[in-house]
């Protein structure tokens, strides 16, 4: 449950960012060993590093303090100044990393059609513009996985292992491929594909514990020994350099230990949320594959902010993330009682309109 609001429980299904760490995690954080991680000798830090890198087959990672932080020094290690990112018209890192690509990369980005998780890597492959005056070249290309404002959709496989090939072949060198994997762990879930594979794909990925993993902060930029000491250099320069850290990076540790396999429960209660709110037309639950449910009002009398409004006065708390689109998300402090309510209130309001 979520903080208390006039003397009832509020049931908070805005974001699985709202999480609080559990009584396990918090007692990890309070005994985690720390030492200075800008000289790179906290243990805990150097640990969580060396076993994220290791899931995902690649052999270093960097911790950073935030999931836009971490995008950002990503990006910046596959795209020069002036070179240019593709990626979806939806996607995390241009819609909602307010312009750091520009401002502090000095990246220019173009996009493709928003399709959500659904892309099609021969409409990327055309949009590719090669090196040389007076065009800005192509330097890499970024996915999202899974998709936010794809309603936490799963990009396949096999649609990755296109991209993949088409960046390989876009240049002599091949374009540098980033996953945004904030939910990656959702993805691994769903489609039961292993970390490894994933990064097997990606020159960089960055990983967010703070999420549906329940951590109270923190994402991970994975990739190649020689790009990570590349970014601890960036890092430090726009401010991420951390001291005793270990008290979160444990918490991250502890995540991963016992919050992923979990993951599957906050699945099928998004599905539960879905199938009571399909008679209302708003959400077809088949296309919910992970803890996100889009509710598409276009066809109603509510917009999404008069939804929202309307459902905290009855306790339940939901995302206006456009004027007639709204989300839930399911995580770890919400349970099958929640996600129940939730859909009794959500779907009373839809009828009343």
């Amino acid at each position: 449950m979520a903080e208390q609001r006039s003397g009832r429980p509020m049931i908070d299904l805005r974001s699985d960012t709202v999480t609080r760490p559990t009584p396990g995690m918090r007692e990890a954080m309070a005994s985690a060993e720390v030492g200075d991680d800008v000289f790179g000798d906290d243990p805990t830090v150097v640990e969580l590093e060396a076993h994220v890198a290791a899931m995902f087959g690649h052999e270093a990672a960097l911790f950073f303090p935030s999931g836009t932080m971490a995008n950002q020094v990503a990006l910046q290690l596959c795209v020069d100044r002036g070179g240019e990112l593709l990626a979806g018209a939806d996607a995390h890192v241009v819609t909602y990393e307010a312009g750091a690509a520009a401002a502090i990369g000095g990246i220019s980005t173009r996009t493709w059609p928003a399709v959500g998780a659904a892309l099609d890597p021969e409409v990327v492959a055309a949009m590719i513009r090669p090196s040389g005056f007076p065009s800005v070249p192509t330097q890499a290309l970024a996915v999202e996985q899974t998709h936010n404002l794809g309603g936490g959709g799963v990009v396949p496989l096999a649609t990755l292992h296109r991209l993949a090939e088409v960046a390989l072949a876009a240049s002599p060198s091949g374009l540098a491929l980033h996953c945004d994997g904030a939910r990656i762990w959702h993805a691994h879930v769903a489609d039961r594909v292993p970390l490894f594979v994933y990064g097997q794909l990606f020159q960089t990925l960055s990983v967010c514990l703070s999420k549906g993993l329940g951590a109270p902060v923190g994402s991970l930029v994975v990739s190649s020994r020689q790009r990570i000491a590349q970014a601890r250099q960036i890092r430090k320069r726009i401010g991420g350099g951390m001291r005793q850290v270990g008290v979160l990076a444990a918490a991250g540790r502890y995540a991963l230990d016992h919050h992923v396999a979990r993951l599957a429960e906050d699945h099928a209660r998004a599905r539960r949320i879905a199938d009571t709110l399909a008679p209302y037309g708003v959400v077809d639950p088949a296309q919910v594959r992970t803890n996100m449910v889009l509710l598409d009002l276009t066809k109603t009398t509510l917009d999404a902010p008069t939804l929202a409004a309307r459902a905290e006065q009855h306790g339940v708390l939901i995302a206006a993330m456009l004027p007639h689109l709204a989300r839930v998300v399911t995580h770890l402090d919400v349970d099958d009682e929640d996600v129940d309510q939730a859909g009794t209130v959500l779907g009373a309001l839809l009828a009343a309109g």
